[in-house]
């Protein structure tokens, strides 16, 4: 949900005596590997179970496991939102490479404005077809706001953002805090003034578990074009929810990946030695946030607000310096990565990430869907552990050979011949 935008950008190929600018070049490429294949680990329990077991482990068949839960906190620390984070910090970067270069060619945000049309289709499409959880098109409304700020100083669109993301991530923790607090007490749920309000509540959990056991049916029991339908009849209003997600996430994460390209963070314009102490910082503190709001939420057996309250409203907050943690230490890793056989073909599948992050979405549907594999709702989550390690071998094994082939990878190879309105050479 993507990386694509900036994979595509190309800049301009760097001169040979240039270090700075072709390490920078690696560590996005290094980055953006490592985000697609972590964004299928993120995915996964939306791939094989209803949407609502994204999050919630009670929509799992028998509410889930120990192992179940065991890898429901160990996603919730260090996968969920942290390869979207990454993904959206690279897409703001992107945004700047793709207007550098089309500055050098007399053109400019008109040129950038018809990419981002061509993702919003290319997310509809990938929504509409393969997978609810899409994020193109959410990334492209987000791109068309930004292209207002792309003029901005470097700093203020950092502060912005931070500033746009803290506030958007109070306000949602504030939000489902308060229907946690009313769930864990009853005295509260009681009060007159109160109990319409949690009778509401109820009402809607209903809903949401209800929707999710006929979800498990249509995606495991119907044919394709059962699905589809299903898709668009009910599952359409998820595409409304991208305005709100742009809003909390998107757009602030975005600014903030151009204001880091623009001051070296990527290119090794920043002091490495304080780059790698922050980062740690970053990382580790986060992570020790995000694990004391998932040790509670597991201990208190995942009830069903005070689970969304740490997964959608509260985890914002410790997930921000995880990003800016993995993002340093993945760009200081980056020049080392290179020279081994594994960095070389993360790198190539961050290249490809657009075609890896749409295939990635192909065969999930061949796995899970029940016109296909017939595995929807079937595997427990330490289950799906064994398919996203498949798709990693398949996203590693097929990217560097076709590189070796070929200028682009196919869906980068179309979405720049859309862009530019001409044919570029496919085949090397």
């Amino acid at each position: 949900m993507t990386t694509p935008q900036e994979q595509a950008a190309e800049p301009p190929v760097p001169a040979a005596n240039s270090p700075t600018a072709a390490e920078r070049i690696v560590a996005l490429d290094f980055i953006r590997g490592i985000a697609v294949l972590g964004i299928l680990f993120a995915n996964i329990t939306a791939f094989a179970h209803p949407v609502l077991a994204y999050y919630w482990p009670g929509a799992l068949p028998g509410g889930g496991s120990a192992a179940d839960q065991a890898v429901w906190l160990f996603q919730f620390v260090f996968v969920d939102g942290k390869f979207r984070g990454l993904f959206t910090l690279l897409f703001g970067a992107g945004m700047v490479l793709f207007l550098e270069r089309a500055r050098t060619q007399g053109k400019g945000r008109g040129l950038q404005a018809r990419r981002l049309f061509w993702l919003l289709l290319f997310g509809l499409a990938h929504f509409a077809l393969l997978f609810v959880g899409d994020i193109l098109f959410t990334y492209a409304l987000a791109g068309f706001v930004a292209l207002l700020m792309t003029g901005w100083k470097a700093r203020t669109q950092l502060w912005t953002g931070l500033a746009w993301y803290i506030l958007a991530s109070l306000a949602l923790a504030a939000l489902t805090g308060s229907q946690a607090a009313l769930e864990a007490d009853p005295a509260l749920r009681s009060h007159p003034a109160i109990a319409a309000q949690w009778q509401a509540m109820e009402e809607g959990a209903r809903i949401q578990i209800a929707e999710a056991e006929e979800a498990r049916k249509v995606y495991g029991d119907g044919s394709l074009p059962d699905i589809l339908a299903y898709r668009m009849r009910e599952q359409g209003g998820m595409l409304a929810q991208s305005v709100f997600i742009v809003l909390i996430e998107t757009l602030p994460l975005l600014l903030i990946g151009m204001a880091l390209y623009r001051l070296g963070f990527f290119s090794g314009g920043l002091d490495r030695a304080r780059m790698k102490s922050w980062s740690w910082i970053g990382l580790i503190g986060g992570v020790l946030g995000s694990l004391a709001l998932g040790w509670w939420t597991m201990a208190a057996g995942f009830p069903f607000y005070l689970t969304q309250f740490t997964f959608n409203g509260a985890s914002a907050l410790p997930r921000l310096p995880m990003i800016f943690g993995l993002a340093g230490l993945l760009v200081l890793a980056a020049p080392a990565a290179a020279r081994g056989w594994l960095g070389q073909r993360i790198i190539a599948a961050g290249r490809m990430a657009f075609s890896n992050y749409i295939g990635t979405s192909v065969v999930m549907t061949l796995v899970f869907q029940g016109w296909a594999g017939g595995l929807f709702g079937l595997l427990s989550r330490a289950e799906l552990l064994a398919v996203v390690l498949l798709g990693w071998v398949l996203m590693l094994a097929w990217s560097l050979p076709w590189l070796a082939r070929f200028h682009y990878g196919p869906l980068e190879w179309l979405w720049r011949c859309l862009t530019y309105g001409r044919l570029f050479a496919f085949r090397r």
